[in-house]
């Protein structure tokens, strides 16, 4: 049995849309992490929802599969958005670069993802902004004792994150924002399959991540390298659609 967080459920729903692929447009982000392990991340800003038809080739243009085959009937909430994914899904196959009809309730169905979005953990504001554009305003804080992506979804097959941080031995902490660069999209794109997700996404990229920690920086790629704050070093990467290389930093943390 698949279960489903209602976090989960919702972006889910969003990113199982046919043809549907996030990517950041104008946006702030910030990542605190301790030495002790503590983080806190946010993001406020664009999210774009790109077809992803074009961005993989015209690869799913012939695809029937339901992404939802052999996951367990969810409940309440989930089970409206899991119907809204399956009436979409069950279409006949749509043309080689098929189009978001808005005559069909597709602005309808953003509206109600933005709706479920704002009542998960995390999602402080969410507006549905038109044309496929949606104004985010997510933080969260823990504990590192796990990987941590943002955001992530295994159901749709899509593993683009903006943000990953990832565990390394007993000590090492790895920050890496491949959704925050253009080099990572055009070589990688969606699950590795190569592409980019369209000159229109690729031209929205705008903003700034900055990363704040007291842990010791064992390596980063921002060539201005650290400064010193009250809260111990700041790295800024500033994001633009000229950005190739994924902003990127390794920690060392107490074990």
């Amino acid at each position: 049995m698949v279960l489903l967080s209602r976090a989960a459920g919702a972006l889910a729903a969003l990113l199982m849309l046919p043809g549907c692929l996030v990517t950041p447009g104008s946006f702030t982000s910030t990542l605190d992490i301790r030495a002790d392990r503590s983080f806190a991340f946010a993001y406020k800003g664009e999210i774009l929802a790109s077809d992803m038809d074009k961005a993989l080739g015209g690869l799913n243009s012939d695809a029937e599969e339901d992404p939802l085959e052999g996951v367990a009937p969810p409940e309440g909430e989930e089970a409206v958005l899991q119907k809204v994914v399956q009436s979409q899904s069950k279409t006949p196959t749509p043309p080689a670069e098929p189009q978001f009809d808005k005559a069909s309730g597709d602005d309808a169905q953003m509206q109600a993802m933005a709706s479920a979005l704002t009542k998960e953990k995390g999602f402080r504001s969410v507006q549905y902004l038109g044309d496929h554009k949606f104004a985010i305003d997510y933080a969260i804080s823990g504990r590192l004792d796990h990987a941590f992506l943002f955001p992530f979804n295994i159901d749709a097959q899509i593993v683009l994150p903006f943000v990953a941080v990832e565990m390394r031995g007993a000590d090492r902490v790895r920050v890496k924002a491949p959704g925050f660069s253009n080099g990572f999209d055009k070589s990688q794109g969606p699950a590795g399959m190569g592409g980019g997700s369209g000159d229109a996404a690729a031209k929205a990229l705008n903003g700034t991540f900055t990363l704040t920690t007291d842990a010791e920086i064992v390596s980063q790629n921002q060539e201005d390298g650290a400064t010193t704050v009250p809260e111990g070093k700041r790295i800024t990467w500033t994001i633009t659609p000229l950005t190739g290389d994924a902003p990127a930093a390794t920690l060392r943390v107490r074990p």
